[in-house]
């Protein structure tokens, strides 16, 4: 049996069992609705990883040189690209990235050497970590697309250090979304490469642009791209007017609450209490009142970065950002300092009281990076400060040493199913299941990796 036939064979074999009808798969036991899903993302990453190798080959045999006689051109295509997408009916990101993960997967394969090596001795690339884990099914495409993108292409003498730190983000794979991989990888290429890192800001900044128009309808249009720093500047004005709209802290004062209430009854949409809100401060003004607008929480952009480190990060998303840009904030907005110890942990600066103030916040925010329960990518200011050990039955303490940041969702659900964080010392806060093992909880924070840092270029 040839490979084609064999791979037929089985995707008529998952095809047959996919018909399961409503009926049947809602009598299924939870333990096999779990393997029936856990199954079938096997198969779709290695679904993905053969249709990405795949449709570098189709790249490969589609160059521009190749002109009609092409095989993407040659089938009525104008590219390998749109070929992908009618094939897979996918959209046309995903085709591309699957294009560009193939293509990448055979630089080093034999044959993919330059024209004066050896034709059957493989290249040696700065990603071959990533091509073995993705071959391997050790990660998905997704996975790999977004550690690649965000890295970008080494410097001319850095491609070992590049190496180095894909192996480092290899292990951050079980702990991220594929978003969090991605930003992850932008804040370490930063680190690793200071210098492009400004270039790269200057370059977005330069692509900002505001533009209206009016549709056949008659309605005012309009599309904003942002840099980096007004994105953020409006994503918290937004994110001050909507929290509690949105899952904010329950923990605030009487009057936030009875505004919070208000807000969330509103029957307005999300979208158009957004737009409301923008309207409402482009009239105010320089002249607004912020506090009656926005409640307790102000909008600003707070940045966190390490002392005497060339770049740092926007505290919530994580969002690199290069010495320029962090000088500025600090000539606009002065600095409140946080002194950790060599592993990241923050000196204790809270007192004994049942709230952690916001020092002790901005503290836990630096650390942790948003909510710590695994899997989850809440930002810092969506989230509760957690007391790991009870304020009221053992006698707990509101130090950043024993507090977590959880989303308003995992705090709940902590103290309804039966979890619980415990920690020792200044080591790693582990979370307890009600009935399993512990496992660590890993910060969401970009500058993990100044505690352990990936070597630098030369």
């Amino acid at each position: 049996m040839d490979f084609l036939t064999e791979l037929r064979g089985r995707v008529d074999a998952v095809t047959s069992f996919a018909r399961l009808d409503a009926e049947a798969a809602s009598a299924l036991r939870d333990d096999d609705v779990v393997g029936v899903l856990q199954a079938a993302a096997e198969l779709v990453r290695a679904g993905q990883t053969l249709q990405a190798l795949v449709a570098g080959v189709a790249a490969a045999r589609s160059r521009r040189e190749a002109g009609h006689d092409g095989l993407a051109q040659s089938r009525g295509h104008r590219n390998t690209v749109e070929m992908v997408q009618e094939l897979s009916g996918g959209s046309k990101a995903d085709a591309a990235r699957q294009v560009r993960l193939g293509q990448v997967l055979l630089e080093g394969l034999p044959g993919s050497a330059a024209p004066d090596a050896e034709a059957d001795v493989p290249v040696a690339t700065w990603h071959d970590p990533l091509d073995r884990a993705l071959l391997d099914g050790a990660i998905t495409a997704p996975q790999s697309d977004a550690i690649l993108r965000g890295l970008g292409v080494p410097p001319e003498d850095g491609a070992e250090v590049w190496r180095v730190a894909c192996e480092q983000l290899l292990r951050e794979v079980p702990h991220r979304t594929v978003e969090e991989l991605r930003l992850a990888a932008q804040c370490v290429r930063d680190e690793l490469d200071p210098e492009g890192a400004e270039e790269r800001f200057l370059a977005r900044f330069e692509r900002r642009a505001f533009r209206m128009w009016t549709d056949a309808d008659g309605l005012q249009r309009a599309s904003l791209v942002c840099d980096d720093e007004g994105g953020a500047f409006l994503r918290a004005v937004i994110d001050a007017a909507m929290r509690p709209r949105r899952g904010g802290p329950r923990f605030v004062d009487s009057a936030e609450r009875e505004r919070a209430a208000a807000l969330v009854d509103d029957p307005r949409s999300n979208d158009q209490l957004a737009y409301d809100v923008m309207m409402d401060v482009l009239r105010a003004g320089a002249v607004a009142d912020a506090e009656k607008v926005f409640g307790t929480r102000q909008p600003g952009v707070r940045v966190v970065v390490v002392k005497d480190a060339a770049v740092g990060h926007t505290e919530d998303g994580g969002r690199p950002l290069p010495a320029p840009a962090i000088e500025q904030a600090i000539c606009t907005t002065g600095v409140r300092e946080v002194t950790v110890d060599s592993c990241g942990n923050p000196l204790d600066v809270g007192r004994e009281q049942r709230l952690f103030t916001p020092k002790q916040r901005i503290a836990l925010a630096v650390r942790d990076g948003g909510c710590m329960w695994p899997g989850c990518a809440t930002v810092a200011s969506y989230c509760e400060a957690h007391h790991i050990d009870e304020w009221a039955a053992h006698g707990g303490r509101t130090d950043i040493g024993r507090g977590v940041l959880l989303c308003r969702f995992h705090h709940m659900n902590l103290h309804h199913r039966g979890y619980r964080i415990t920690r020792t010392g200044t080591g790693a806060f582990m979370l307890h299941p009600p009935d399993g093992p512990p496992g660590e909880l890993r910060p969401n924070s970009p500058r993990r990796w100044m505690w352990n840092p990936p070597p630098r270029a030369a």
